[in-house]
């Protein structure tokens, strides 16, 4: 091997540079560690298998591409702006381009069985913002974890059906209809 590193973020970035090649079907334990400059016993030490190391490096992308949102105003108006933000964000992300191009089956067990930790990650924000407009009167008293679950499906519908959903129609469009919708179900 002609490198040693072996940090969690070198890790995830040999797993992102594979996953981008050649997708995560393709993608091997064997060949991030030889992207990583790690033994194959390093990685596994690690993570047991490649399920849990994209599952690693989806939780960690999509984490920074949230930090990267923003927000003014009252806490629903932050709430709406970050989520749409987010969406653009997703659409244009090269990874979450490339799992849907070549592997976008492996997002039904998401959408169908199961939470992941990314979109847990998503909702504990979305119960924040939620709980932070009941208290500034911004968005209507309800359950902060029921309503966050609903914008949480609403908002991923449209991170994974982007190119149906702009087939014909203008993205901005349509991001500035889920806006009026978000603050429309969430307005006292």
């Amino acid at each position: 091997m002609t490198s040693q590193r072996h940090t969690e973020e070198d890790l995830l970035d040999a797993t992102r540079e594979c996953v981008l090649e050649v997708g995560v079907r393709r993608t091997t334990l064997t060949d991030v560690a030889k992207r990583a400059g790690v033994s194959r016993m390093t990685l596994y030490r690690r993570y047991p298998d490649v399920d849990h190391l994209v599952r690693a490096l989806m939780t960690r992308e999509f984490a920074a591409l949230l930090e990267r949102t923003s927000g003014r105003g009252n806490a629903r108006e932050q709430l709406v702006s970050r989520a749409v933000d987010a969406i653009k964000l997703m659409g244009a992300n090269p990874l979450m381009q490339r799992v849907l191009q070549l592997d976008a089956e492996l997002m039904l067990p998401y959408l169908v069985d199961r939470l992941g930790s990314t979109q847990r990650l998503v909702e504990e924000f979305l119960i924040a913002q939620i709980e932070a407009g009941h208290v500034d009167g911004s968005i209507r008293f309800g359950d902060a974890k029921t309503q966050a679950r609903v914008v949480l499906l609403t908002t991923q519908g449209m991170v994974l059906s982007t190119r149906p959903a702009t087939s014909g129609l203008d993205f901005t469009s349509l991001l500035d209809e889920l806006a009026k919708q978000l603050d429309g179900a969430l307005k006292p």
